[in-house]
This record gives structure tokens, sequence and C-alpha cells, in this order.
């Protein structure tokens, strides 16, 4: 029997649990501190990708996969937007929306 796509399953949570925990920590080692703006800027958005990942980690625990699954979709949307914002010196077109340099 072939894996139904359109299910959040274990294997699907897993998966993007590691991509977004790899993105937070490339992103939180790679803050723009600049300014004290830029600095409270990106920690602003790296508390709330944070804030997304415990979420889904509880949602998973209560048997919610797909508001786990949503929920982390919502952390990277977090992280992408502070890449796009170049609150974060990434350059990881794997895990971000920017351009490899």
């Amino acid at each position: 029997m072939t894996a139904r796509i359109d299910t959040v399953d274990d294997s699907k949570l897993d998966k993007y649990f590691t991509i977004s925990e790899e993105a937070f920590a490339k992103a939180k080692a790679a803050i723009d501190d600049s300014t004290p703006e830029r600095k409270a800027q990106a920690l602003d958005f790296l508390n709330m990708a944070q804030c997304y990942i415990e979420d889904a980690k509880h949602f998973r625990e209560e048997g919610q996969y797909l508001n786990a699954y949503g929920a982390l979709n919502y952390a990277h949307g977090w992280l992408d937007a502070g890449a796009r914002l170049q609150l974060f010196k990434v350059k990881d077109s794997r895990l971000f929306t920017v351009d490899d340099e």
C-alpha cells in the first residue's frame, strides 16, 4: 500500500521538526547585531519561531498532528521572514528563501 501524501504522520513531523530546528539553530548563530534595533528585531523573530516550535511539540504530544504541522510551518515562516529581512545572516537556500552566495 502506498503511503498517503495528504496526511500528517510521525515521519512527516520528524522531517519538519528536523528542518525547523536546524533552521532555528542557523538563524540563532547568525543574528544581525549591527545595531541594537536589528538585534532586538532578530531576537523577536527567533522568539516567535521558538514559541511555535514549542507549540508544535505540545500539539504532537496531544496527538494533534495537523496543528503540530501548522505550528512548524508558522515557525519556519518567522525564520524565513527574518532571513529575507536580513535579520539573520544566512546563505542557505535549502533552509531559507535566500540566495546562496
